[in-house]
């Protein structure tokens, strides 16, 4: 016995029970506590050489899905300061948002949305790179990069 449930949103959170009459030993009930997220975040920490091409992918380790499909945009924190770098709609042109005279001209969009940043300065260090990407209205998954950058 199971319980499909489509278009999930948070609204679905709750407590879930399903009850069945057997014989000869009478009514059965099971409960199960739902919490859906809305949002999902992994963090990872990336290490670069100065000066070097530094490639960010988007939500890492999920190649089943295909992120070409959902819209999506890469920000950069410092100090809880958001930046907006990048924007990408389902088959339009990623939108390049630089504002930042940090990141004007380093910033491209490559394969599999990943982030490439030419060249890597001192700046970058300790910044965290995010990308969110938006399957559902309620439902966001976000991948966070902390980047540290060496000299030789």
């Amino acid at each position: 016995w199971s319980l499909h449930l489509k278009n999930v949103t948070v609204s679905l959170s709750g407590q879930y029970e399903c009850t069945f009459a057997t014989y000869p030993y009478g009514t059965k009930a099971a409960k199960i506590q739902l919490t859906v997220k809305a949002e999902e975040e992994r963090h990872y920490l990336k290490k670069v050489w100065l000066n070097q091409t530094l490639e960010i992918p988007c939500l890492e380790n999920m190649t089943s899905e295909n992120l070409s499909t959902y819209p999506l945009k890469w920000l950069v924190s410092e100090n809880g300061r958001k930046e907006e770098l990048v924007t990408k709609e389902p088959s339009c042109p990623a939108v390049y948002r630089n504002s930042s005279a940090l990141y004007s001209q380093r910033v491209h969009l490559g394969l599999n949305n990943a982030l490439k940043i030419f060249p890597t300065k001192i700046t970058d260090d300790n910044r965290v790179f995010s990308c969110h990407v938006v399957y559902h209205p309620e439902r966001v998954q976000k991948s966070s990069i902390t980047v540290r950058v060496f000299g030789k």
